[in-house]
């Protein structure tokens, strides 16, 4: 199955080094593959989990002509950038380099040499409802990624004992090796524990510091771990948006999680994780294809006013996103700051609604037609306050 960013991805390898980050069981390898076997079937990939091709690439032990040149989790090699960079700054005419990690590669090239100006840098994120197989049906992949979530394996088999089984795998990897090898934590029951209450907690205000007393760590411990996790792209917090608003006030982080599946609460809760990780992979792909800043924010104010999302590109307020689980009455939050902060939209979101409907100014629609429309042009969105 074709990835969204494929394409685009391309025509980087073209001119620059590309990186890709993202999860893990995402699809990286499978769409570096993909590449390599249809763009360039002479190029060579390389894995640094394993032992041979490990050994390969500290040797630099590939063809001179290759046109293309994988390197897989090799940002697990400590001194991994500045080795990239001597490469990149030596390499044969017409080679090009795809890197890929199941960390934030914007996070771990630290040290030595920058490699600014030598790459472009995507994150791949799950299926969403605007990239389902061919084949299948808008009702039935918004089923399956409430359900399984948007990780191909679960999301295509569809089964919810190979679903459970690849979950507790998946995340035995990242909390025991990944985030061991890569942040260095060693206590990693506790820090087990803490993702089990931010798993249960999606949707709500994150207080970390009363999640460190329940677990007896430190705030800044507990600070540090969810850096950490959101590192490996297990989860993502959203931060309260203040900026124009005379009654706001600094308030907790929300956290999400990339896998639907992690998601231990009701069906409203999963909805609005699905919400949130759909408005999360736009934002992301317009910030890594059109070059705009953007945020995924939430708001609410000292009276208690609260709108789940606004999506925010180069400073300006772009959709306020209320999301329900059946209730197709406007939100009067909603409403007040769609008046007060005028974005060029404002959308509830609800899971079982019979017809869509307009109001004020605000559309309210299900998530099968809101993410089913076309991909977002920023462009067109600008608009000047």
């Amino acid at each position: 199955m074709k990835r969204y960013c494929e394409d685009f991805i391309k025509k980087d390898l073209q001119k620059k080094m590309v990186l890709i980050g993202g999860p893990r069981q995402v699809g990286k390898t499978t769409l570096a593959k993909r590449l390599l076997a249809e763009e360039w079937p002479d190029g060579e990939y390389f894995n640094w989990d394993v032992e041979e091709d490990r050994s390969a690439l500290l040797k630099k032990h590939w063809r001179k002509d290759s046109p293309l040149v994988i390197l897989d989790e090799i940002h697990k090699y400590p001194r991994w950038k500045s080795w990239i960079k001597g490469i990149w700054d030596s390499r044969p005419d017409g080679q090009s380099y795809l890197v890929t990690g199941s960390a934030r590669l914007d996070v771990y090239k630290k040290g030595g040499d920058s490699l600014m100006g030598r790459y472009h840098y995507w994150r791949l994120h799950p299926l969403t409802l605007d990239e389902l197989p061919p084949e299948m049906s808008a009702a039935e992949g918004f089923r399956r990624l409430l359900h399984f979530g948007g990780f191909p394996e679960p999301f295509l088999t569809a089964d919810d004992r190979e679903a459970r089984r690849w979950r507790r795998e998946r995340f035995d990897r990242i909390i025991k090796e990944d985030i061991r090898d890569l942040a260095h934590i060693r206590n990693i029951q506790i820090l087990e524990l803490f993702v089990e209450m931010l798993r249960s907690r999606v949707c709500g205000l994150v207080t970390l510091s009363n999640i460190a007393e329940d677990l007896q760590i430190s705030p800044v411990t507990a600070a540090a771990w969810l850096r950490a996790i959101e590192n490996m792209y297990l989860c993502f917090a959203i931060y309260p948006y203040t900026q124009n608003l005379p009654r706001s006030i600094l308030k907790p982080p929300k956290v999400y999680f990339f896998d639907n599946g992690d998601v231990k609460g009701d069906e409203g809760q999963r909805l609005e994780n699905l919400v949130a990780t759909h408005l999360l992979k736009r934002l992301h792909f317009i910030e890594d294809y059109y070059g705009y800043t953007c945020s995924l924010r939430y708001i609410r104010d000292k009276d208690g006013r609260e709108v789940d999302f606004v999506t925010i590109i180069d400073g300006n307020i772009v959709d306020l996103i209320e999301v329900k689980a059946s209730d197709g009455k406007i939100s009067t939050n909603l409403k007040y700051y769609h008046h007060l902060l005028k974005p060029r939209q404002s959308v509830q979101i609800v899971g079982e609604l019979e017809r869509p409907f307009d109001s004020d100014g605000i559309r309210v629609t299900d998530a099968i037609r809101f993410f089913t429309d076309p991909p977002w042009n920023p462009s067109s969105h600008q608009k000047t306050n």
